[in-house]
């Protein structure tokens, strides 16, 4: 994909406070149409990548485009076009939700009467209320609705469903769905795997203010091991010496080790004959994942050891 096409172009963006690196040359590229999950833990750099997308902060240097302008030069021009949701949503404490959300959208010019209603109605917020009488979840709630009701062409969504009940992460997974049919480009920033995972086209995953890994889902599969905890009537202690196994722990006929997603079917061939009780496989958690991978190899990606430490 041409940089010049793309709806965010970074390349080589440092950010530091003082003796700390929370970008270190970060590169990420996101297209038109796309739902590009970025994943990290926190401190990793993820809200400071959203900061200099919004032109809140310029970076030391490196280069930065949103539909190919300045987002620090053309911040004014650039905010038309894009609505953010950050993880932690202030509000104003004597207005109701619903003239919250009308504010902002009048804020931005013409919008869909009809749309904000649904959006209000799916993810179950009383717009007559008080702000200040608001759970995390409902102040999350009215930042989302200001996003999704508005007619942009970009959402930053900064850890957006924090505070969200299971059942409102299912709306919120429906209506980024139908964002996304509509033409709209999303970057998602997150720690839950399993979210970002749903929703993305592709996957960037930052440590230490520095891109490790990115790819479609299908090319991350090989980051990928799962865990398996099974009881069998003879030991399957012997799997350990078997190619992408790991970790493997028996305890009488109880064993849990990890395994290769590729080496799985493999697996399932040796521990049929042992007699199987039980079974469960479940797949890495972020933290698990980034542990494996980056916990003590960076320098072995290109990365420089400054960026083992702690980023904003």
């Amino acid at each position: 994909m041409s940089d010049n096409a793309a709806v965010i172009s970074a390349q080589n963006l440092v950010k530091q406070f003082g003796q700390v690196r929370a970008l270190d040359n970060l590169n990420l590229t996101i297209a038109p149409g796309e739902v590009h999950g970025y994943l990290g833990p926190n401190g990793a750099g993820k809200s400071t990548t959203m900061r200099v997308l919004l032109g809140l902060l310029r970076p030391d240097s490196g280069t930065i485009r949103l539909f190919g302008r300045d987002p620090w030069r053309d911040a004014v021009e650039l905010h038309k076009r894009l609505a953010y949701v950050p993880g932690d949503v202030e509000l104003w404490p004597n207005l109701t939700g619903g003239e919250v959300i009308d504010m902002f959208l009048r804020l931005r010019g013409s919008y869909n009467r009809t749309r904000r209603d649904q959006l209000i109605e799916r993810f179950d917020l009383d717009p007559r209320k008080k702000t200040r009488t608001y759970s995390k979840g409902n102040r999350q709630k009215v930042a989302l609705i200001s996003a999704l009701a508005a007619d942009v062409d970009l959402l930053l969504l900064d850890e957006p469903t924090a505070g969200l009940d299971p059942l409102m992460e299912v709306v919120f997974q429906e209506v980024i769905t139908e964002a996304k049919v509509q033409g709209r480009s999303v970057l998602l920033s997150s720690h839950i795997l399993a979210q970002v995972e749903a929703l993305s086209d592709r996957i960037s995953i930052i440590r230490a203010g520095h891109i490790v890994e990115s790819g479609t889902l299908s090319q991350l599969r090989h980051m990928t091991r799962t865990t398996i905890e099974v009881e069998t009537a003879q030991t399957a202690e012997g799997l350990k010496d078997r190619p992408g196994v790991h970790h493997l722990r028996a305890e009488g006929e109880r064993t849990v080790f990890e395994v290769d997603g590729e080496r799985v079917q493999d697996v399932m061939h040796q521990l049929a004959p042992l007699g199987i009780r039980s079974i469960v496989a479940h797949p890495p958690t972020l933290e698990q994942l980034l542990m494996r991978h980056y916990g003590d190899d960076l320098s072995t990606r290109g990365v420089s050891e400054s960026t083992t430490k702690k980023a904003s």
